[in-house]
């Protein structure tokens, strides 16, 4: 069994308004997982005390990290990581598209890796779309695209997973979802694990979804106080493992 955790971190700042990296770190080792997408992070940006939270989670978990900064503010940076103890190599960053004319819209990005498990490589693919329909739309079609999902070396297990900001009944969800399956759905998960606000876990919008060749075994998420504190999301925990390939 291997243990992915898709978590956005909210830059480690806490409900309490408290920035804490060792509070998010400890939610995450708590459940000893193999493979972690994380968004929102913040790599030395004053705001944060110029840390690089990507690699200083990544130290902490003993875990190899690629960053890819979907923003930047001259030399501060914000975006999403993978990290693994696993064997792995980058495959691509990018940025994903965005809409003209509305102001106050950040970039958003995606970030791929082949991760080895079972003696098989996995393609995790890690994102945070955006906050407004037509703009998440956009990015969804990309994702499913030639130029990720659909590029011609994009084969065999592979994980999209993040915060996509779009629930199940939205049209951005239902572009991934042809593409490649629902962790949860494919479990018939009722009721679903919803994973924010973490004070009160009432939306699904960080998901999980999967290629057939990925045997999902359960998705959960933590209700510990540390968690429910930590950051404005719960993590969304999924076990799985890899179906033998015919080679």
């Amino acid at each position: 069994m291997t243990r992915l955790i898709t978590y956005n971190v909210h830059r480690c700042v806490g409900m309490d308004r408290k920035l804490d990296l060792d509070r998010v770190a400890g939610v995450i080792a708590e459940f000893e997982p193999d493979i972690v997408c994380l968004q929102e992070l913040d790599v030395g940006r004053a705001r944060t005390g110029g840390v690089d939270q990507a690699a200083e989670i990544a130290g902490k978990l003993a875990m190899s990290v690629h960053f890819h900064p979907a923003m930047r503010v001259e030399a501060e940076l914000y975006g999403d990581a993978i990290l693994t103890h696993l064997p792995e190599q980058l495959v691509k960053t990018d940025a994903l598209p965005s809409v003209a004319g509305i102001p106050g819209l950040e970039p958003r990005g995606a970030l791929w890796t082949r991760i080895g498990v079972a003696g098989q490589w996995v393609n995790v693919l890690n994102t945070h779309l955006g906050l407004v329909p037509r703009e998440q739309r956009r990015q969804a079609t990309a994702l499913v695209g030639r130029d990720w999902l659909g590029r011609r070396d994009c084969t065999g297990p592979t994980i999209l997973t993040g915060d996509f900001n779009a629930t199940s009944i939205t049209r951005p969800y239902r572009i991934l979802a042809g593409r490649l399956d629902d962790a949860q759905r494919r479990l018939g998960l009722k009721p679903s694990v919803k994973t924010f606000p973490s004070s009160f876990p009432a939306i699904r919008i960080d998901h999980a979804f999967v290629s057939p060749e990925i045997r999902v075994t359960q998705v959960r998420s933590s209700f510990s106080p540390l968690a429910r504190m930590a950051s404005d999301h719960l993590p969304l925990i999924l076990d799985f493992e890899v179906e033998p390939s015919g080679d």
